[in-house]
């Protein structure tokens, strides 16, 4: 893993608030970033059909498997959670108990900001910096930063970055403007 810089602010923030919640675009590192960080902490993907119902269905059930917290990955599938996360927090009131990463969508923030105020502290992981680029050794030429972008797994892959952001594009930034009907808004897209 290439190490980001903000691994200390999420150590900080999980030491003050007793849940931290990473948002950013798909593939930034958020999963990978909180697994290193907290390797201790049991992970529940929501992306995952089966958990998802079983978050969805019972959330009581759902969070009682994790006792001392866990991270949470993609928690805008279950937005319902937020409410009985709050209720655990509020009841136990432990630092770093829970740990949500959640792509970037308006209703996710809407339901944290109302839920969750005061309980979280919100940090956005975007795709690697210059910085973290050169840390790493990797190159920071710019001809190759132009073609290549920032996004962790075409450094750490070493893919080939207009495949990879070609099929980025298509699946998740076309996807969005064909669900919300802004494709029209923006010819050429």
């Amino acid at each position: 893993m290439i190490a980001r810089h903000l691994t200390p602010v999420l150590y900080s923030r999980a030491s003050d608030y007793p849940v931290v919640t990473i948002t950013g675009p798909r593939q930034s590192g958020k999963t990978t970033l909180c697994k290193e960080a907290f390797p201790e902490k049991p992970y529940s993907n929501l992306e995952r059909p089966d958990i998802r119902d079983f978050a969805i269905h019972d959330p009581s059930g759902y969070l009682a498997q994790f006792p001392d917290g866990a991270i949470l990955d993609e928690i805008q599938r279950v937005p319902e959670l937020l409410s009985w996360i709050q209720t655990r927090v509020d009841e136990n009131r432990r630092a770093g108990e829970f740990i949500l990463t959640g792509s970037h969508h308006f209703d996710l923030h809407h339901r944290i900001s109302q839920s969750l105020a005061g309980r979280t502290a919100l940090l956005n992981l975007l795709p690697l910096s210059i910085k973290e680029l050169r840390d790493a050794g990797k190159t920071t030429e710019i001809d190759r930063l132009i073609h290549a972008g920032g996004y962790p797994r075409i450094h750490a892959e070493n893919l080939e970055p207009g495949v990879m952001l070609r099929d980025y594009f298509a699946t998740y930034v076309e996807r969005g403007f064909t669900r919300t009907g802004s494709a029209t808004a923006c010819p050429g897209v």
